[in-house]
């Protein structure tokens, strides 16, 4: 255990934890991380980083797949699951030695344990007291069961489903948001049955209403049972699988995915005693700069209000340091934070819907152009791809950037810098593309909101 004070210290490994204690040195900081289980946090070991590779090896499948289309004749195409497993558990432990090395390059000091505040501020770790100047909350999220039904056995959570030992014959996934979707695409494509069941009115459904569509189609188009408005009831699970209702239905699976939201970890942490105070959502109330009620306590990430992603958590805890260091800073904008889902198809948006500019009274103006309509959607295989671009008139702001088809959680990142330099759509229509490429659809929109649509 590190003796004397530190300047930081951060509960938390994952990428909302690292990535400002890395900021936190290079500022000349003494920095300590706490973490209780493996250095990455959930996000690389047990989330975001294996769902990925999972998901690229049934990309590549699907490729391989569709060769015949590009005049390719592959034969003999087998899933190997324990190769599949096998790659996953190697990309994870390059990315998560990788911080390891990040962590002694920057002279990060790492204390494995369980963290709390105490009553006067400081970080108890174990039998060990940890006093610094700044403490950073990032312990990110755990997963929400559906009600009536708790995890356990063959009910598992979208963690667990990434690392399953076998192939399911049959799987059932609650939940149709980003995870939910994310594993159902997956595995139904390594071959798996799979059923997919949604509360709400359709999939993916904080996304624009034009988006899910597209994406339910090719859900099914991989052989996924969709089913939306539905509710999975009555729970039961045996040693060998699990049956539920769903509708008038009942189902019996081998497994079955909660992927129904997650919540705020902080459990054990100590907040009622150090005077952290929570918001009437039960997450953690900061500023803008990520301070919360207790003097020198930040908290970033899952634990606050806004989108429960890596990279936003990343941000916030840059934001969090730089403050700590009398550094001046400027709230993150929540809006403007890109969101990527890596289901086939993938999709990439940020900002408001249609819908929900219609609702905040904006006069909208929308460019829509499916990715067949440039010469790159139909070179490289993808003509069903729509790019949508949502825009108010008055001043040409663009408002927000969805799209659906290859490359998408690419591809919406330059409508993210333009906003943030504070273009408009018609500026989006004016940047010169290279040609042939997917993101020539992208200016295509800006143009069709600006009125002057070429190729349509």
């Amino acid at each position: 255990m590190p003796e004397g004070p530190f300047d930081c210290v951060v509960i938390g490994s994952g990428p909302g934890g690292y990535v400002p204690a890395i900021r936190a040195a290079q500022l000349g900081r003494r920095t300590g991380v706490v973490e209780r289980d493996r250095v990455g946090g959930r996000c690389l070991n047990y989330a975001c980083i294996p769902a990925k590779a999972v998901l690229r090896s049934a990309d590549l499948l699907s490729e391989v797949r569709d060769a015949g289309e590009f005049g390719l004749q592959v034969a003999g195409v087998e899933v190997d699951y324990a190769g599949v497993q096998a790659r996953r558990e190697k990309v994870v432990a390059t990315l998560t030695s990788g911080v390891g090395g990040l962590f002694k390059k920057n002279g990060i000091e790492l204390i494995e344990g369980d963290a709390a505040l105490t009553v006067d501020g400081a970080v108890q770790v174990g039998d060990e007291t940890l006093s610094a100047a700044a403490v950073i909350l990032a312990t990110g999220s755990v997963p929400r069961a559906i009600p009536s039904t708790s995890f356990g056995g063959r009910v598992i959570g979208t963690e667990e489903a990434w690392a399953l030992p076998e192939l399911p014959r049959r799987l059932a996934v609650a939940g149709a948001g980003a995870s939910g979707a994310e594993i159902a695409s997956a595995f139904a494509r390594l071959g798996s049955e799979v059923l997919l069941l949604e509360a709400l009115e359709r999939v993916l459904p904080t996304e624009d209403a034009d988006i899910s569509r597209l994406v339910e189609r090719g859900l099914k188009r991989q052989g996924v049972q969709v089913h939306t408005g539905t509710a999975v009831v009555d729970v039961q699970a045996t040693e060998d699988g699990v049956t539920f209702s769903y509708g008038e239905e009942r189902a019996e699976v081998d497994y079955l995915a909660i992927a129904a939201g997650r919540g705020a970890d902080v459990e054990g942490l100590g907040l009622p005693e150090a005077g952290v105070e929570l918001d009437e959502g039960g997450l953690v109330r900061v500023d803008g700069a990520q301070r919360t009620s207790r003097e020198g306590v930040y908290a970033i990430g899952d634990l606050v209000r806004g989108p429960a992603l890596a990279h936003k958590a990343s941000d916030e805890g840059i934001i969090a340091v730089e403050d700590s260091a009398g550094r001046q800073t400027h709230p993150l904008s929540l809006l403007d934070v890109p969101r990527a889902t890596f289901c086939q198809p993938n999709v990439g948006s940020f900002g408001l819907t249609e819908a929900e500019a219609r609702e905040q009274g904006y006069e909208v103006v929308v460019g829509k152009v499916p990715y067949g309509a440039v010469g790159g959607g139909t070179v490289y295989g993808d003509r069903t791809g729509l790019v949508k671009l949502v825009g108010e008139t008055r001043y040409g702001e663009l408002l927000g950037g969805h799209i659906v088809g290859s490359r998408a959680t690419e591809l919406v990142q330059e409508l993210v810098n333009v906003r943030a330099l504070e273009g408009g759509y018609a500026e989006v229509g004016r940047i010169v593309h290279g040609h042939p490429t997917l993101s020539e659809a992208v200016m295509e929109a800006g143009r069709a909101a600006d009125g002057w649509l070429i190729h349509g």
